[in-house]
């Protein structure tokens, strides 16, 4: 595979071959003893100064200030950054100074992973400081990272290009500390979720990703084959019809944090693969589940905020319970002005017209109000808002209305004009989940290649008895996107899904056509280092400054080729 180096990736290889000529494994095996971290010592330092006299840490280093025979460091790990202070006489014992004077000025670079041992002090300019009494390198970089400089608190060169960050997260997390922030909270959002669901006793499980009919969803789904059993398999849209069957089975709750798959769209907020949070609890309804939603989502804004207010854009959302809570029919009288009451699909399709919203022969009346609510409702929705009681076509899966046949006993929470979450009292009628089922399969044929499949396995489960329940799904990557402030969610996703990323072959000129310019044979693999890929490249350098490059280029790669002279330089390019 064609590899281009940059000089500095080359002049890091060489320092590599350095190294292990020097005897020193730029890769070691063994484990190095760290025993307290930044944060630790930023934190409780001076305090107790017996503490930190004989620290061990490890981590990147980020800046260097070389000053003869002293110089500093600042070394980045998990938690921060510390300033070391490294002295020549303090690291090499007795008249060998190779560690400080070769490998450490000459050899290690911005990027290197090494380990010190020390003591802390607090240098005269008032800083937090290790002193180093031992270095070894535990990892040497061959890439140089970008570099992100600050002054008065202003950042310059900032690794900002998000096609960059998000390929290359790894890069990202090194030099924006304040990325990592944001999946901390992740985490947090999390660890709080589980922690309210295992307070009120209900059972964390696991169901198939792989599935035989992806069921509880209207979505398109990925699909594979497996070849020991000669069938197609798909990987699950939602994880909902395995934990109602759960439910059957007599677990009173269930809850599962599941990675799911819909082979749609991508866009600020939809990625192919998604984490959803699905809960069912047994013997209860849609009425109760917003009550636990309230409840959660104000627990999850006070564990990572300490308020119930929450920065989302230049809006601040109140996560304090109660939230307002408006029929499906309300809110479309209230922001579009027309009444779904009773209305026929063909009623319906004129409503979108004289409406300007796009319709197709394959809608029926459930995607077309949802045409309508999109279009003309949810940007209304800034504060948390339960938009309740969808209309039977829309909700397959949940029970009907106990008033009103005609509606569903459903729910979803929107947040800043977005959906958040979904939630149905669940439909246990066997009889009338099965007669959804087929108005799913008719949608179908008429080309919704969204519509449901039928699941028979569960129609059987249900014929054994469902209990009420109610089930409530939520999005984390969206749920994080709020939380945490951010814009898309690939900002809240370590790998978001990309398009290919493009490989180019640099073209160039080949090896002869530099030496029919007068290039010496020598002579072309430096120019190549130096970056030239064509001859015109090199034509149109300034033959001074080209001397001087290539004289350190020649030094700091140690090539064994006569030194160059400016009227020489000045042929190649002149000719």
């Amino acid at each position: 595979m064609y590899q281009e180096l940059s000089e500095q990736e080359a002049i890091r290889r060489e320092s590599l071959k350095e190294l292990e000529k020097l005897g020193i494994n730029p890769y070691p095996a063994e484990a190095y003893n760290v025993n307290i971290t930044t944060a630790e010592i930023l934190k409780n330092f001076p305090g107790d100064n017996s503490l930190y006299q004989d620290v061990s840490i490890a981590g990147r280093i980020m800046t260097r200030r070389i000053m003869g025979a002293a110089s500093f460091v600042d070394l980045q790990d998990a938690t921060g950054r510390i300033q070391l202070y490294i002295k020549r006489d303090e690291i090499c014992e007795g008249d060998d100074k190779t560690l400080y004077n070769t490998v450490f000025k000459r050899l290690l670079d911005i990027g290197d992973i090494i380990g010190v041992t020390g003591f802390v002090f607090i240098t005269q300019m008032g800083e937090i400081s290790i002193h180093v009494k031992s270095l070894k390198l535990l990892s040497k970089s061959l890439r140089v990272l970008p570099v992100v400089k600050e002054k008065d608190d202003q950042v310059f060169d900032a690794f900002s290009d998000p096609e960059a960050r998000y390929r290359q997260r790894y890069v990202d997390l090194i030099v924006n500390p304040e990325v990592r922030d944001i999946f901390v909270k992740r985490s947090q959002i999390i660890n709080t979720m589980r922690s309210f669901f295992n307070g009120q006793g209900y059972l964390e499980v696991e169901t198939p990703i792989l599935q035989p009919i992806p069921g509880g969803a209207a979505a398109r789904p990925f699909i594979t084959h497996h070849n020991a059993l000669d069938m197609p398999l798909y990987l699950r849209i939602a994880n909902e019809l395995y934990l109602k069957k759960l439910i059957v089975g007599g677990f009173d709750g269930v809850y599962e944090f599941a990675k799911d798959f819909r082979n749609e769209g991508m866009d600020r907020t939809h990625n192919p693969e998604f984490t959803v949070l699905e809960i069912y609890v047994a013997y209860k309804d849609y009425f109760w589940m917003m009550d636990f939603t309230e409840e959660m989502l104000e627990r999850i804004a006070l564990s990572l905020h300490g308020k119930t207010g929450v920065q989302v854009g230049e809006r601040e959302i109140d996560f304090r319970r109660p939230f307002r809570r408006l029929t499906m029919t309300e809110a479309i009288k209230e922001y579009a002005g027309v009444d779904i009451t009773g209305k026929t699909e063909d009623e319906l399709r004129q409503m979108c017209r004289n409406l300007d919203i796009e319709t197709t022969p394959a809608m029926g009346k459930g995607k077309l109000i949802d045409a309508i609510f999109g279009e003309k409702c949810e940007e209304h929705l800034i504060q948390p808002t339960f938009i309740m009681d969808y209309p039977i076509e829309m909700s397959p899966l949940c029970k009907r209305h106990r008033t009103n046949p005609d509606l569903t006993e459903r729910f979803e929470l929107f947040v800043n004009g977005k959906e958040l979450c979904n939630a149905y009292s669940e439909l246990n009628d066997p009889v009338d989940q099965l007669d959804r089922f087929q108005e799913q399969l008719k949608l179908s044929q008429k080309g919704d290649d969204e519509a449901m499949f039928i699941d028979m396995d569960f129609v059987r489960a249900l014929e054994y008895g469902m209990p009420t329940c109610s089930g409530m799904g939520i999005g984390i990557d969206r749920l994080t996107m709020f939380m945490t402030n951010q814009p898309s969610i690939q900002d809240v996703l370590f790998f978001p899904q990309m398009r290919p990323e493009k490989k180019v072959v640099p073209a160039g000129d080949t090896d002869e056509a530099f030496i029919e310019a007068g290039v010496p044979a020598v002579w072309v693999p430096a120019l190549r280092k130096y970056g030239f890929k064509t001859v015109a490249d090199m034509k149109a350098a300034n033959p001074n400054k080209l001397l001087n490059d290539l004289g350190g280029l020649r030094k700091k790669l140690k090539l064994d080729i006569p030194a160059l002279k400016l009227e020489e330089i000045q042929a190649w390019v002149e000719a």
